[in-house]
């Protein structure tokens, strides 16, 4: 049975509205502590203060780069990503280049994910990375091709969506990352995840992080 302390410990909970105040921040990490969250999911400028916020307690700082479009260049995913790890982020969530994708530049998408991932992982051989392929803008086939090339490359987790594009995690979609990643890598699912019956669905389906604004209202009403 999932119960709170299971079901926190593999909730990135997560705050990446535009308008997150640093007291909205700060809420979040207080009930990450209280809750014993994995980790926190914020924006790129607020990983130094929580980092601090959450110093020597082992919840994780997590962050995003290229999010939530991912159309930015690969050198500017690579400082984006470079500077979150020297500010303390421990994973980094970063949106592949969904256009130049379907526009057939598979051989730019292998190098993004290199060249983002072996920064990463240089800079803190600890570092996880997540690549979300935003999968409620894929066909299945594309599905397929994106997990694979990012397995491939060596990431570490594969993430359903941004919460940004559409709807967000669905079963079909993790059982099928999942099916393709076996126990190689971790299947994120994030999007819409509102409710422990939602996030029970999804760990069934096959995944081992959820990433949710949430949290909290799971954890509560998650059986003791």
């Amino acid at each position: 049975m999932w119960n709170k302390r299971k079901i926190a410990a593999v909730i990135d909970h997560t705050l990446l509205k535009p308008v997150a105040t640093q007291r909205d921040i700060e809420r979040l990490c207080n009930e990450a502590l209280e809750c014993g969250f994995f980790s926190v999911c914020l924006n790129p400028c607020y990983v130094p203060w929580a980092a601090k916020l959450l110093e020597g307690s082992g919840i994780r700082v997590c962050t995003v780069v290229g999010f939530p479009l991912g159309a930015t260049t690969i050198r500017n995913k690579v400082l984006e990503a470079s500077e979150a790890i020297d500010n303390g982020a421990a994973e980094i969530d970063m949106v592949i280049n969904l256009s130049l994708f379907k526009s057939g530049a598979e051989d730019y998408i292998r190098r993004e994910l290199k060249e983002i991932i072996q920064t990463a992982k240089t800079k803190n051989k600890d570092t996880v990375v997540k690549v979300i392929i935003e999968t409620c803008l894929l066909e299945e086939q594309e599905k397929l091709i994106l997990t694979r090339l990012a397995l491939e490359e060596g990431a570490d987790f594969i993430k359903t969506s941004t919460g940004f594009n559409g709807p967000g995690a669905t079963v079909e979609d993790v059982r099928l990352i999942r099916q393709v990643v076996g126990d190689k890598a971790g299947v994120k699912a994030s999007g819409g995840i509102r409710t422990y019956s939602d996030a029970v669905k999804m760990l069934e389906a096959g995944a081992n992080r959820l990433g949710t604004s949430s949290g909290l209202s799971i954890y509560q009403e998650a059986p003791e």
